[in-house]
């Protein structure tokens, strides 16, 4: 099974356009978005083609393969528009035998955990940086952000596959790093 995993989108079309460009190239069978998606924040300037008409439609075309969570820049006003549930604050599934827990990262995250197996992962943005590493006994995954990186110039995303995490660059589908699971 192939996942791939954005966040931070925050209203850019341009960039959403870029993420579906490399969801379609990359043939993943769902998308988990990890929250800010379509309101750019007070603190943020507007990303590159700020258009939440255009992009909640782009979004609600694939909201069949879309598994999100609420980001701290997303509303209830934004659930009236999107067509795929966004308000849950976090979400566990269970891959390959190991719980992820899906947010955002500005109520739990990598400090503030919840109850979690050793071995599990531990999915968040709100940071908008990148991040592939192990936490005490998970393991800790942040794609970056989508429009608004703020650990350099490349906007990213991540892919899951065959046990692996790729952190890649949206622009050019690069892969940038990689962890394997234990």
């Amino acid at each position: 099974m192939k996942i791939m995993i954005a966040s931070d989108l925050h209203g850019s079309f341009y960039y959403g356009q870029k993420l579906f460009e490399r969801f379609e190239e990359e043939k993943a069978e769902e998308l988990m978005l990890l929250g800010d998606l379509l309101y750019h924040g007070a603190r943020n300037a507007l990303p590159e083609e700020y258009s939440t008409i255009n992009l909640t439609k782009l979004l609600n075309q694939y909201k069949d393969r879309i598994l999100a969570v609420r980001g701290n820049c997303d509303a209830e006003i934004d659930q009236t528009v999107l067509e795929f549930p966004i308000m849950s604050d976090y979400l566990m599934t269970w891959i390959d035998g190991r719980k992820w827990i899906l947010t955002h990262g500005h109520l739990y995250n990598e400090q503030i955990m919840l109850p979690h197996n050793p071995g599990d992962v531990l999915l968040h943005g709100h940071t908008h940086v990148k991040a592939l590493q192990k936490v005490n006994d998970f393991y800790f995954i942040n794609p970056g952000s989508v429009s608004i990186p703020k650990d350099g110039p490349v906007h990213s995303y991540a892919v899951y596959e065959d046990g692996t995490f790729y952190l890649k660059d949206v622009e050019s589908g690069e892969v940038l790093r990689s962890m394997k699971l234990e």
